[in-house]
Order: structure tokens, then sequence, then C-alpha cells
């Protein structure tokens, strides 16, 4: 079992700053002079976009910053009221095979969405994770709750995960979320469930710290 380190952050966390923090982070990983890292914060209204990203993912222009991203993925939205997970894992010590680790992280969230009776699932054309029943209510479409955009530098994995606690959804109306046209975000708050960030933490950093030692 490898010493995995977890940060909380309660305060908003500037964007720019956590990757300039999670690059220095992995190069001390990388020399085995700090441990593995989960980083769980939020992030201020906030509007990135990946190495894949393109300019028409963008369908209304406002006041929101639009950052470019090193991580991978296309146009997402980060803001109050979503949990952002950062996963600062060594797959030199375990299998090296990002898209095994992008499902270990799908599982995770599938696993801890199942527990409110929520029912959700991957696809392999679309990361994330995306919500196809609800206490036994089905939608007439899956909703994504998730997106994930990875980096990864000699086989040390950073930025991470979005999830969907509380934020306001409106904020998605302005781009084509992870590209894709035709399909909605939805959010615990939006399907009636009420937890705080730390219930959340606390949860999901169980059930990802399981799934990892499997690999």
């Amino acid at each position: 079992m490898y010493d995995i380190e977890f940060k909380t952050s309660n305060k908003l966390v500037n964007y720019e700053s956590s990757i300039e923090f999670m690059k220095c982070r992995i190069k001390q990983i990388q020399n085995n002079k700090k441990n593995e890292l989960l980083w769980f914060l939020n992030h201020d209204h906030i509007y990135t976009q990946g190495t894949s990203a393109d300019e028409s993912e963008i369908i209304n222009y406002s006041n929101i910053r639009i950052i470019k991203s090193n991580r991978g993925g296309k146009t997402t939205y980060h803001g109050p009221g979503q949990r952002i997970v950062y996963f600062l894992i060594n797959l030199n010590n375990r299998k090296k095979d990002i898209r095994k680790f992008i499902g270990v992280i799908e599982n995770s969230l599938i696993s801890y969405l199942a527990e409110y009776k929520i029912e959700a699932k991957s696809f392999k054309n679309r990361v994330g994770v995306w919500v196809t029943k609800n206490n036994n209510i089905n939608f007439d479409k899956e909703k994504k709750i998730g997106a994930i955009g990875l980096r990864i530098s000699k086989w040390v994995t950073y930025h991470g995960l979005s999830f969907n606690i509380r934020p306001n959804l409106k904020y998605y109306n302005n781009i084509n979320p992870c590209g894709l046209k035709g399909y909605e975000n939805t959010s615990l708050e939006e399907l009636g469930i009420t937890v705080s960030d730390e219930e959340f933490d606390e949860r999901f950093k169980n059930i990802f710290v399981e799934k990892l030692s499997k690999i």
C-alpha cells in the first residue's frame, strides 16, 4: 500500500495557482521526495479548455474567464458548488495504463453515486460519468455529473475530476461541455441529494483508494 497524502482546500483556489502547485508536486513525486496526493478543492467561475478543445465549443461569451489548460479533453466549466479532485498518482508503481486509471476514477464515482440510489455509467467514446436513472426514475437521455481531464508526466498523473454537487448549472449553457452537443449536465442537488463537500471527500477518498489498490 503506497502512502497517499490527502489535501483539502476550503477556500476557492485560483486555477493557475493550482496548476503551478501540481507541476511542482509531480516533480517531487517523480524524485521520490513527496508522497502521491489527492487534492480536494473548488475553483471560482471559470471555463477551461483542454488540449483537444475547439473555439466552437464556446457558444456564448460572458464575463467569465476562459483559460487554456494543459489537461486532456475539451471545454468545461468550474465554479462554486462543484467539487474538484486532483489526482497526483505515480503509475510507475502500478500499471502504466492511463485508460485503466481513468476507469478507476469513473468507477469510484459510479460506486459513490450508487450509495444514493443513483445509477450512472461511463461510455467508451465519452470520458466522464453519466447519470442514467435516479431512485428508479429513468431519464429520456443520460446527464453528465462528472467530467474527467488528465495529464501525465513521466507516468505521474495530474489534473482530474470535477463533480457537480450543487453548482449553478446555468453556466453550462454557454458551452458545449466536453465538446458534446445535445447533452445536459446534472448535479446531486438537482437529483434531490444534499451532501457537504466534507462528506463527499471522505467517502469518495475511501472508495478511490480501495479501487486504486487493485491496479
